[in-house]
């Protein structure tokens, strides 16, 4: 009797030694970059599993030849998080989505059981909008650009502008993570189990009920290992009544933008509170006032006009990192007018109704962007901004446009958003010298100021540990700690990249020779 063959992952060797990320800050020298592409024949979960064995078997080879092993999905990160020296694993096609069956279902979970999917890693938020839709459910919040994957959002915190709601790794309630060639886990909290026993069984994986490794390993860029799928907790399908007007930046205004007190504010919703709020400022026309987008959660009825893209590609959410990459600050002497002309055409007054992945549609980026986040407490929300607008005043001018959103802090131990609420600052431009000496001069008044802040771990910050250091404090600890023990030595190696090591974050891990 032949013993049955088990099923392979595709693994293609593309032959290129060089990497470069979507909005082309850098280019990574590696040592192969390969795709992986699941089995076609088989069930979805034996060629899922089958997957993970071949994951298996890179990371083994790789750890034999002293290389590093990392994955990337979109390529959407500014910094180089996602990059290695070593090899790199393209994860885009690795996109089957399941549905919990109920017997899988832990007898301890208080959520929603209907709106449990498993995706795996590949699966791009523009997939799972679609998919939910069809199926009557809907990420709870998304970033302003969806071409990104599920777990490359999740692992660098991608956040929104849903102030009650949180961000992408604020959903994720379970982990399959390969941490070494002979070894994959099933991680959840122990304080909140979702899936039976039976259902590791399934993925064969090692179970693991953890909090403290689990709130370590959902922001932790690529670094805790391979993590193959995630389970996501979704809601029933929502619409977005999305409305954008220019408000004078006056005490009203900057009230709001400092305590989500939206009382003195005449919004489209009335008394109602947002489910999205954000102001974003042209610094050489605050006379003229901010552009405020607010966005308000509608039950979902099958009568609605969906909005549309507009003939370049734009569409009704778009942020100004979706165009700011047109912008030249060549001519310091032109940048005035040029943003002002530009912000007059993207942001118009406009009001639009859709599902969550009809309202946030950007896949595109248009010329070579800078962008960078920075987390603050509310309170310091104007005050920060002020900052940058006296910066840019007095070392400028720059052609970039401070916005501010706003979050619940995260639930991830290295959750950039610390702070409840959050603030998010961000501050975008075009990918020049101009801008980055900018933003130089920002990390520095921040910390003299003593505002407290964190920074997005996928847009550009300062790489020093220093930063993180007085962003995290013993929060880095845990988290390193964590990290050492999920993964043994050679492990840890493998999944490092000179991003864990230039912010202090590979601590302890010689260097491969």
């Amino acid at each position: 009797m032949s013993t049955p063959t088990l099923l392979q992952a595709h693994v293609v060797d593309t032959a290129q030694r060089t990497w470069t990320n979507k909005h082309h800050t850098y280019t990574q020298p590696l040592a192969g970059l390969f795709e992986l592409w699941n089995p076609v024949e088989g069930g979805e979960l034996e060629r899922y599993n089958a997957t993970t064995r071949t994951v298996q078997a890179l990371l083994g080879q790789a750890i034999r030849d002293r290389v590093r092993f990392r994955a990337f999905g979109g390529g959407w990160s500014f910094t180089t998080a996602p990059a290695t020296d070593g090899r790199l694993v393209n994860t885009k096609p690795l996109n089957l989505f399941f549905r919990l069956v109920p017997e899988l279902l832990h007898a301890a979970y208080t959520g929603d059981a209907e709106g449990l999917r498993f995706a795996q890693c590949g699966c791009s938020i523009l997939e799972l909008n679609a998919r939910l839709k069809a199926e009557g459910r809907s990420l709870r919040t998304v970033g302003a650009s969806n071409g990104q994957t599920i777990v490359g959002a999740m692992a660098t915190q991608t956040h929104g502008a849903a102030i009650d709601v949180g961000s992408i790794p604020d959903y994720v309630v379970g982990l399959h993570i390969v941490v070494a060639p002979d070894r994959h886990v099933w991680l959840e909290r122990a304080s909140a189990p979702v899936t039976a026993d039976s259902f590791a069984d399934r993925l064969g994986a090692e179970l693991l009920r953890d909090d403290a490794l689990f709130d370590a390993a959902l922001v932790s860029f690529g670094s805790f290992g391979f993590i193959h799928g995630v389970m996501l907790e979704t809601d029933p399908a929502f619409l977005l009544e999305s409305h954008r007007r220019r408000f004078p930046y006056d005490a009203a205004l900057r009230g709001a933008m400092d305590t989500l007190d939206f009382s003195g504010l005449p919004l489209p919703g009335g008394a109602e509170r947002p489910y999205h709020f954000q102001v974003v400022l042209n610094p050489y026309d605050l006379d003229g006032g901010a552009f405020v987008t607010t966005m308000w959660k509608r039950d979902y009825i099958d009568e609605y006009t969906p909005p549309h893209t507009d003939a370049d590609g734009f569409g009704p959410a778009d942020d100004t990192l979706a165009f700011c990459g047109l912008l030249t600050d060549a001519v310091p002497a032109t940048i005035p007018l040029l943003v002002t002309r530009i912000l007059a055409a993207r942001y118009r007054d406009e009001t639009h109704t859709g599902t969550i992945g009809e309202i946030f549609t950007n896949t595109t980026t248009r010329g070579r962007a800078a962008s960078a986040a920075i987390a603050i407490p509310v309170d310091r929300a104007t005050e920060a901004v002020d900052m940058v607008l006296e910066l840019n005043r007095r070392e400028g001018p720059c052609a970039v446009l401070p916005a501010c959103r706003y979050i619940r802090k995260s639930t991830a131990m290295l959750g950039w958003a610390r702070f409840e609420p959050t603030c998010v600052l961000e501050i975008d431009g075009p990918l020049s010298a101009r801008t980055q000496r900018l933003y130089g001069r920002i990390w520095e008044e921040l910390a003299a100021a003593g505002i407290p802040h964190a920074f997005h771990w996928g847009k550009l910050l300062p790489e020093e540990p220093a930063a993180i250091r007085r962003a995290f404090g013993d929060t880095l600890d845990r988290w390193l700690a964590a990290r050492a023990a999920l993964l043994d030595t050679e492990a840890r190696r493998a999944f490092s990249n000179t991003f864990l090591e230039n912010l202090g974050l590979a601590e302890g891990l010689p260097p491969i020779v």
